[in-house]
C-alpha cells in the first residue's frame, strides 16, 4: 500500500472540509449564545461550532470570523462567510491558512 502503513486505510476526508486553490472551505453548524467559543463535534455533515456571542446585530458572525481567523493564523479579511449569513448552517472560506487546526478537529468530531 503506497503512502500508508501496511493494512491501514487512509482516513476518509471529512464531509465538512474542502480544499480549493490554497483555501479551505468549511461547512459549519453554529450555535450562538454558548458559554465559550469552541469546536464541539459534528452535526450531520457539518462541523459544529459553539459561539460565545448572541445572534444579534451580526455579533455571532463576527465572533465566528474572529475565532476562525485566530485558529487558522490569518487576518479576519481572509475569512468569508460564503453562504448562511443569517442561518445556523454556514459555509465559510478561509484564504491561505498558515495553521491547520481542522486536522485535529476531525478527531474532536469523531469523539
Amino acid at each position: 500500500m503506497a503512502g500508508g502503513a501496511k493494512g491501514v486505510a487512509p482516513a476518509a476526508p471529512a464531509p465538512w472540509l474542502r480544499e480549493e486553490a490554497g483555501a479551505i472551505v468549511l461547512a459549519l453548524h453554529v450555535q450562538p449564545g454558548a458559554k465559550r467559543t469552541e469546536v464541539e463535534g459534528t452535526h450531520g455533515a457539518a462541523l459544529k461550532v459553539r459561539l460565545a456571542a448572541p445572534p444579534v446585530d451580526g455579533r455571532a458572525n463576527a465572533e465566528l470570523v474572529r475565532f476562525l481567523a485566530d485558529a487558522f493564523g490569518v487576518a479576519q479579511r481572509e475569512v468569508a462567510i460564503v453562504r448562511g449569513e443569517t442561518s445556523r448552517g454556514k459555509v465559510v472560506r478561509i484564504g491561505a491558512p498558515t495553521r491547520r487546526p481542522d486536522r485535529g478537529w476531525g478527531r474532536v468530531a469523531e469523539a
